[in-house]
């Protein structure tokens, strides 16, 4: 013991033997041990003027050490030689494993999961147990059965939506180790999905999708996400837990886009821009807890910038409005008693939310009921008209019922001059003088003679009943890129492409009596009209 009472370390112990001044020799010393000595010849030495010598530890090594392999090192190096292994046919068995890999397989079960991967990659998912799928979903996350990252991602999104229904604990792992494969391989993909599917996900995951749809994309928000943006907690209004929960979490995000395209007509700026949430905050993430992940690969974690976006006072404000307000708004739409109270907006922003909600609702409401049945009186009448036209003509008929007359003699009657008596007629002039019937047949349908009577005029019309938006979105949507052409026209205009459709398809169906847009398409049969309007 040193005199401070505290053990020595061990490189300072002294070397205690009769021996002294002898070197220790190196680990690779082939010199053979010291022999042993006789107790009885032992002299006690003298005293050496020389100091001790301390133990020599081997802390230098003159070898390279060599790399050390770990577990899923081993995992991956074997996964990539199997990579392309499949077996044309297996039969199922069971396989529990709680970290799966390749040595854990028996012989049959081997044969299964190439089996059972070679179908998942064919895009056929057959029913199977869990720690198959996890051995697999660990070989996609180390970059083992891709080349491009984004296959990457759609595999896994593919295998977490065919059996996260009958493997719950799916939810609990996939969403985050999908998100780590967005983050390392740098994928501009939405984590929506991730958010809505695993709500232990939130937070960091759902102010990066927050950010990303309220300044790119925000006809992908969804009710999930702006959930965290709102104080008033939905889940808990009677509304919501009976009639109401489709309808909000479908209009609720529409809103949401709606003022923020509104917002950024009248401003010039989006709600992130109008109310921003302060510099981002870079978060440590660390990557595919839990997974046999071979750190070598992408690291240990990863550094996110992430902007609290839900933590804006003046927009958590807005957008928990926005869901009492459309809560109030889908409580009179269909019929319910009581409304939210205390709920203020802009005015406009009323009158826009009201207009899109009622407009929306009702074309719900319509395509649930079926096409209403419009009676246009004035075509009902040319109708008319035309099948007493159609009548008379096929009258004809009854010239095809001539009584026959003996050595084929035929009187006809007709208004004019009257021929004489017994005068006989030749057959071949009969039959010059009888208009054949299926030359009276009228050769368009009804409906169709009166469209082209008319067509000039109606589509006339319809193109003067168009606004300057709508004429530019209609010619938009005949390009190949139109779909994305009317959604940025829209946002530029403080509306909504489906607004600005649905706007269209009114007047299309007032003047036309069909409509023109379907989905975000024009029919096929009305694009050579609209190239003329």
């Amino acid at each position: 013991m040193s005199k401070d009472g505290k053990q020595p370390h061990f490189t300072e112990l002294v070397w205690e033997s009769t021996e002294h001044n002898v070197p220790i020799p190196p680990r690779n010393s082939s010199e053979p041990a010291l022999p042993k000595l006789s107790s009885v010849n032992i002299k006690k030495p003298k005293a050496s003027p020389e100091p001790s010598l301390q133990l020599q530890l081997w802390d230098t090594e003159t070898d390279t050490p060599e790399p050390v392999t770990t577990t899923e090192g081993q995992f991956v190096t074997r996964a990539k030689e199997l990579e392309h292994k499949t077996e044309e046919s297996a039969l199922f068995v069971p396989f529990k494993s709680y970290w799966p890999t390749y040595g854990h397989m028996t012989g049959t079960q081997s044969r299964w999961y190439f089996y059972w991967r070679n179908e998942v990659r064919q895009g056929r998912y057959p029913k199977t147990d869990l720690s198959y799928i996890f051995l697999h979903v660990y070989e996609l996350i180390n970059g083992v059965g891709w080349e491009d990252p984004y296959d990457g991602y759609r595999q896994l999104s593919q295998i977490w939506e065919a059996y996260r229904e009958n493997y719950k604990r799916l939810d609990q792992y996939l969403g985050g180790w999908i998100a780590d494969f967005s983050f390392v391989h740098h994928l501009d993909v939405p984590l929506s999905l991730i958010v809505a599917r695993s709500r232990g996900l939130a937070g960091d995951l759902a102010e990066l999708e927050l950010e990303r749809c309220l300044t790119v994309s925000p006809e992908q928000l969804t009710f999930t996400v702006l959930t965290a943006m709102s104080d008033y907690d939905i889940s808990k209004s009677k509304f919501y837990m009976g009639e109401g929960k489709e309808a909000l979490e479908r209009f609720i995000p529409q809103v949401v886009a709606l003022i923020n395209a509104y917002v950024s007509r009248k401003h010039g700026s989006n709600l992130v821009e109008m109310f921003p949430p302060g510099p981002s905050v870079m978060r440590e993430r660390y990557l595919f807890r839990s997974a046999v992940y071979d750190i070598s690969l992408y690291g240990y974690s990863v550094l996110i910038p992430v902007v609290r976006i839900s933590k804006s006072p003046p927009l958590r404000s807005l957008i928990t409005r926005l869901f009492r307000l459309t809560e109030n708004k889908l409580r009179e739409l269909m019929g319910y008693r009581g409304r939210l109270k205390g709920v203020n907006v802009d005015a406009d922003m009323d009158d826009l939310i009201t207009r899109f909600l009622k407009r929306e609702f009702e074309k719900e409401k319509q395509e649930d009921q079926g096409p209403a049945v419009v009676i246009d009186r004035e075509k009902l009448e040319r109708l008319q008209s035309d099948s007493e036209i159609v009548r008379t003509m096929l009258t004809v008929e009854e010239m095809n019922e001539l009584e026959e007359f003996e050595d084929s003699d035929i009187e006809i009657i007709s208004e004019g001059p009257e021929p004489e008596k017994n005068e006989k007629i030749d057959e071949k002039e009969i039959e010059q003088s009888i208009i054949p019937f299926e030359s009276l047949e009228p050769k368009l349908a009804i409906e169709e003679v009166v469209q082209s009577a008319n067509e000039g005029t109606e589509w006339e019309q319809f193109a003067n009943a168009l606004s300057s938006l709508q004429h530019e979105a209609l010619l938009a949507l005949m390009n190949e890129d139109g779909t994305q052409t009317i959604q940025k026209l829209a946002a530029a205009n403080g509306t909504m492409s489906e607004l600005l459709i649905d706007g269209i398809n009114d007047i299309a169906m007032d003047i036309l009596g069909d409509l023109i847009i379907d989905g975000e398409e024009i029919a096929e049969e009305y694009k050579i009209h609209l190239l003329n309007i």
